[in-house]
């Protein structure tokens, strides 16, 4: 925590002490369970420094599939079961589509995000600028695209393996980057993608749980003067928003000035712009939908590699099954393309397993309760935060025994077929559902299939020759990624800049 957030929740503390003796008067029989609280500050210090949803995961093991805990004076529900998720989440989704509103979003100049957005008009219009360009066979238009990106991957890591995580987040970068605006990437170092991985980089710097639950608890502390300990994350917080806008308007006018032009290639923004007109305030909810997919899609997709990857480090059994699968059915002449996928049920088990393994949103994005709603004799109280603890459904011993393994398996039958179920999970709940997964998916598993087929992920190697051990260890925010890890990424046998070259020119 910074020496600014620290001063703002000192504040928070002084200036609470009435409202929480008051509301420790107030009734909670209907309430669900919990923890006691600690004075104040509620439960927020009890938490897993390694991770939030450890902690939740733990209690609900004491307290039930559903829970309430505190963050100083605000109420939070977390949901530990796929059944009471799709019970309120699915089935009562017309209370439960909205966001808890969160100071440090406005703070920050992160209205404009989607995902975060209440739920209402504005929001409809968003999810309506992606469903028309990603919808499932909407999807389908830019797999060409995702082909010619995974190629360029393999090119970046027979060139430059130990780069592996610049190159994940450039796949990711560029895909997104021509699905939103049309707009082809240079691999050598994009102005426009360098700039809006810094500024999501300073995002997950300044929005800590931390200085977040401060806020929202006591939001009248951004009125203090700027002399005020503390002010100085309103300086901060000030040149973000500045940055977040920079981040926004280059693509944008990019798409403007290829219209203008005439040479505008096909794209989410110059659909939506087409059909729904391009000034005003429609274009402006343009502008900011196709922000938040990339800022989205940017840090997820390349998050669930480096899952992947570590997987393949750590069980090299299944990174051989999998590379014996497709050498079967694609064979050594050609690179797996999506006509290959029903073939290939394996990879496709691997795909959600590595989904399952480290869901990296472990407690999804939290909802809101518009009203008050009874739950199995439970009062959830209106304006509530209701988590979705997706690390908890994915430690569901009795669906998934030894959970901590990564066994593809799990999702096929006996006889080796892909099973119906799939841990979408991670894409969300309700009307909240991701409605870039189509695009994401897609570029997970060409870009899987496709390295698989070309290299091997080895534990790496000291200067005497001996395996470098470690235990995987993952950062605690709220897209999860895996710390650095030693590994080695070589070309299978045979492949080499000359076999790629004719692989990709098939």
């Amino acid at each position: 925590m910074t020496l600014s957030a620290v001063h703002v929740l000192c504040a928070a503390i002084v200036i609470s002490g009435l409202q929480y003796w008051s509301s420790k008067r107030q009734a909670h029989q209907r309430l669900p369970p919990g923890p006691r609280p600690y004075p104040i500050v509620g439960n927020l210090w009890q938490l897993d420094k390694a991770g939030s949803w450890l902690t939740y995961t733990e209690w609900s093991k004491q307290y039930g599939e559903v829970f309430m805990i505190r963050f100083f004076n605000k109420k939070v529900i977390v949901l530990n079961s796929e059944r009471v998720i799709k019970d309120l989440l699915d089935k009562r989704s017309f209370n439960y589509s909205d966001r808890p509103h969160h100071e440090t979003i406005g703070l920050f100049g992160l209205g404009f995000r989607t995902v975060f957005m209440p739920y209402g008009d504005k929001w409809r219009v968003h999810r309506r600028v992606y469903h028309q360009a990603l919808h499932p066979e909407g999807a389908k238009i830019y797999r060409s695209m995702q082909v010619e990106k995974a190629y360029q991957l393999l090119q970046n890591l027979l060139s430059s393996p130990d780069d592996y995580v610049n190159h994940f987040d450039f796949f990711s970068g560029s895909i997104v980057m021509s699905a939103m605006y049309g707009y082809n990437a240079s691999p050598d170092d994009d102005p426009i993608i360098r700039n809006i991985k810094r500024v999501m980089q300073s995002v997950g710097q300044a929005e800590t749980p931390e200085l977040a639950a401060v806020l929202d608890a006591y939001p009248s502390l951004l009125k203090f003067p700027s002399w005020f300990p503390g002010a100085g994350v309103k300086r901060g917080a000030s040149e973000l928003r500045d940055r977040v806008k920079d981040m926004k308007e280059p693509p944008f006018e990019y798409v403007l000035k290829q219209m203008s032009a005439g040479t505008a290639e096909h794209s989410l923004v110059f659909q939506a712009l087409t059909r729904l007109g391009d000034t005003g305030e429609t274009a402006q909810m343009i502008k900011d939908a196709s922000a938040t997919a990339y800022s989205a899609g940017s840090e997820t997709t390349p998050t669930t590699m480096q899952v992947w990857v570590l997987a393949m480090v750590l069980h090299p059994e299944v990174q051989a099954r999998a590379q014996a699968e497709i050498d079967a059915v694609v064979g050594h002449d050609r690179l797996p393309d999506f006509s290959d996928r029903p073939s290939l049920p394996y990879i496709e088990a691997m795909l959600r397993e590595t989904l399952r393994w480290h869901p990296i949103v472990p407690m999804s994005i939290s909802h809101s309760a518009l009203e008050d709603d009874i739950y199995e004799g439970m009062l959830i109280p209106k304006g509530a935060t209701i988590i979705p603890n997706v690390w908890a459904l994915s430690r569901n011993e009795e669906k998934y025994p030894s959970p901590e393994r990564f066994l593809p398996e799990r999702f096929l039958t006996e006889t080796g077929e892909i099973k119906d179920e799939n841990f979408d999970l991670v894409f969300g709940f309700g009307r909240r559902i991701c409605p870039g997964r189509h695009l994401a998916d897609a570029s997970l598993w060409i870009s899987i299939a496709c390295i698989l087929a070309l290299f091997n992920f080895e534990k790496r190697k000291d200067a005497f020759g001996n395996i470098i051990d470690f235990e995987p260890k993952y950062t605690p925010t709220l897209a999860s990624r895996p710390y650095p890890f030693p590994c080695s990424i070589v070309p299978r046998d045979g492949v080499n800049s000359e076999k790629l070259s004719k692989l990709i020119d098939v």
